[in-house]
């Protein structure tokens, strides 16, 4: 119960960062499309470094562990991967959302109002770092969970102020962009509840949820982050974003996991 605590807790307070990082918007600020670019670059970063060194990395060895060959442990990580990267592919096709940039992805839905469309989309984004953070606890590493909660809550921050700024040129009021900025990131402590209790239950599902939860934030990076800081000539400064993201969060793993 100590660890599914600190799973979602934690996981919570880096979904709160979403509703941090939108509070601009209250005050009429905005955000020019290149900062915007470099800020989920930086996002991305985190999330790259965060499925390796926190998740990939420490699954193998948890398979090594656990089976006592690397190749096996090699091959349950890569096959973890695989099925995260499928689960959250499953998520994109079945669940009906609409991007702000892409359009519309999923099941046609009609009945269902624009906005819900939106939040369904940064739903099926953030579900799957609350679900890293979880695992990351679950696996009884609570320094290893400290790090990941800590990068994904830094990333958060410019994820919620470009929702926010989105739905500002969507139309919507000041308040309104800053609470449904806020809400999305509320799905993480359920992603962290469900990591958190799969690894608790059972402990040879470590390498396996550990290497699950990198696949999906692997294809959230591949699908939606990278593409769409590419979308308007800022690709350098999305790289910049990126490294910077990637460095910071290899330096948390190291001084904190």
């Amino acid at each position: 119960m100590e660890i599914l605590f600190y799973g979602v807790t934690a996981s919570l307070l880096a979904g709160l960062m979403t509703g941090v990082g939108a509070l601009p918007v209250l005050f009429g600020r905005s955000m020019s499309r290149g900062w915007n670019d470099t800020l989920l670059g930086f996002a991305a970063g985190v999330m790259l470094a965060a499925s390796f060194f926190s998740l990939i990395l420490p699954g193998i060895e948890a398979g090594e562990t656990q089976h006592g060959s690397i190749g096996v442990a090699a091959l349950i990580s890569g096959g973890g991967i695989v099925l995260g990267v499928l689960a959250v592919a499953a998520l994109n096709e079945l669940v009906p959302h609409e991007h702000f940039l892409l359009g519309r992805e999923g099941a046609e839905v009609e009945v269902l109002a624009k906005i819900w469309l939106f939040v369904f989309a940064i739903t099926i984004h953030n579900f799957p770092e609350g679900l890293a953070v979880g695992v990351g606890f679950g696996g009884g590493n609570v320094a290893n969970g400290i790090s990941l909660a800590t990068g994904i809550g830094l990333q958060n921050a410019p994820e919620g102020l470009a929702v926010a700024v989105a739905l500002r040129g969507q139309g919507y009021s000041r308040r309104h962009a800053f609470t449904v900025a806020t809400l999305t990131g509320l799905v993480e402590p359920l992603g962290g509840l469900v990591g958190a209790g799969a690894v608790t239950l059972s402990e040879p599902l470590l390498p396996w949820a550990l290497a699950f939860a990198a696949g999906a934030m692997i294809y959230v990076i591949s699908h939606e982050i990278i593409p769409e800081t590419h979308r308007h000539g800022h690709q350098n400064k999305a790289t910049a974003g990126l490294t910077a993201g990637l460095v910071l969060m290899l330096m948390l793993d190291v001084t904190l996991g």
